[in-house]
């Protein structure tokens, strides 16, 4: 693909805000003229090499900030609002998202924001015989969506909580590992730690300051529950600066953040960033042998390699998904170019949904997305048994990946085609949004594009798209 220029101009004048400078002392530091440096941050013209080079040394700038990847989420997610029926005789063309996402970032978030308000207001009058009668009801974003939205845009790392699980899980070599770290640090507390025979995964009494932790769990779950525990009482302070920073409109919103957090805080803790971005290098990120040395689940690990975002020290950009077995995303995050629909499933030509057909194996593809930007994906189900008999088995799916460009450092992509086009097959983000026009697993058609229909012939599809 052809190398494509940098147009940052929302990211120089936040980072010269962030500096506290004027354009004309941020334009004499970085060695350019002040009506060029206006240009770039009005996206007239790219960021130069000399720019970059000199935001490098001059303020010891992590360069790869000024990549494109939140004006990626926000050109994607905004495509798939204008692809509401609502919205259908709206066309909006590329390059006008794209400019919009990188001039004007907070008008782009303030339509997203509109957009869900309207599908929020749909859904519940949809539903209107029920809610008949509540006093309840607000016409608000879901609490659900407004987290995932947080740690989507926050590129799923969380720097303080991150360096202070990594912290605690230094300091857990003299306790005799994580786990017994873990437990010493709630019993320093004055807390009681018990295995127990009961269906919830942990169970914490403040009062009576006790916490079981399910005997039918998996080892990996227990201490990863353990951890969860820790971070909620040993690094509550924390957790809550975060949430004010993050000004959730809901006291809902919070509260789901704030168990996000935790759970953010316990795999960092199992998984601490230095010692696990080296081991994910040094096994070329063998999610198995990397489970087994940190203790860690398929899932827990797949999902950690999506965080590895540190500035100055990030790994490989992955995306990570989970779906359930009829495709819905459960979980979703992606550091690269590829953006999962934020309403509906994944792209059913995706090899994640294969993965519920061959339980405990790896399921490897090379895909093209209609960008042309092309992927290694890894896919493989993870059944959780409830742990007795009569307990119902939660099945779910996984999949990891990252641009091609990086198949080097990914043991999974020995032995594959990845310098033959037709090794790679064509997959979509959302059939609304999707430009493909000969897809034989299209569900609905493309409203940006013109049907042509033939009562006449039959095809794969009952269409033609123009």
């Amino acid at each position: 693909m052809p190398t494509q220029k940098l147009y940052a101009g929302a990211k120089l004048r936040e980072i010269r805000t962030r500096l506290d400078l004027t354009q004309k002392d941020f334009a004499q530091k970085l060695g350019v003229s002040l009506p060029y440096l206006n240009q770039m941050e009005n996206n007239n013209r790219p960021v130069s090499t000399t720019v970059v080079l000199s935001l490098a040394q001059e303020f010891g700038l992590d360069v790869t900030e000024l990549s494109a990847g939140d004006s990626e989420r926000l050109v994607s997610d905004m495509r798939e609002a204008l692809a509401d029926p609502v919205l259908a005789e709206v066309s909006a063309p590329l390059a006008d998202l794209r400019l919009t996402a990188s001039n004007a970032p907070a008008l782009a978030r303030a339509f997203l924001e509109l957009h869900r308000a309207y599908r929020q207001t749909h859904e519940r009058l949809a539903s209107l015989d029920e809610a008949l009668g509540r006093s309840d009801v607000q016409a608000q974003a879901s609490p659900w969506d407004e987290v995932r939205d947080f740690f989507h845009y926050c590129d799923n790392y969380i720097d303080a909580v991150d360096r202070a699980a990594e912290h605690f899980a230094t300091s857990s070599a003299q306790a005799g590992g994580i786990r017994a770290a873990a437990i010493a640090a709630l019993q320093a507390r004055g807390i009681t730690v018990a295995f127990t025979d009961i269906d919830a995964l942990r169970d914490f009494d403040a009062k009576g300051q006790t916490l079981q932790i399910s005997r039918y769990a998996q080892p990996e779950t227990q201490t990863f529950q353990l951890l969860l525990q820790v971070a909620l009482l040993q690094s509550d302070k924390l957790l809550e600066a975060t949430l004010d920073f993050a000004r959730f409109h809901t006291d809902a919103a919070r509260a789901i953040a704030k168990i996000g957090l935790a759970n953010y805080f316990a795999g960092a803790a199992l998984m601490p960033y230095g010692e696990f971005l080296a081991a994910a290098h040094d096994t070329r990120h063998d999610l198995e042998l990397l489970a087994n040395r940190f203790g860690a689940s398929i899932e827990q690990v797949a999902h950690r390699l999506s965080t590895m975002q540190r500035p100055g020290n990030k790994g490989i950009p992955f995306f990570f998904v989970r779906v359930d077995q009829a495709g819905t995303i459960t979980k979703r995050h992606s550091a690269t170019r590829l953006q999962f629909a934020r309403f509906g499933g994944a792209c059913p030509l995706w090899n994640v949904h294969r993965a519920f057909e061959t339980p405990g194996h790896f399921l490897r593809q090379l895909a093209e997305t209609p960008d042309g930007v092309r992927y290694i994906s890894l896919a493989r189900d993870v059944s959780k048994s409830g742990g007795h008999f009569g307990a119902p088995v939660r099945r779910y799916a996984i999949a990891l990946g990252c641009e091609i460009r990086h198949a080097d450092a990914l043991v999974y992509a020995d032995h594959m085609e990845l310098d033959n086009p037709q090794a790679f097959e064509p997959i979509g983000i959302s059939c609304r949004i999707c430009e493909r026009a000969d897809c034989h697993q299209r569900s609905v058609p493309p409203l940006e594009r013109r049907l042509t229909i033939n009562e006449n012939a039959r095809g794969v599809l009952p269409y033609e798209v123009g």
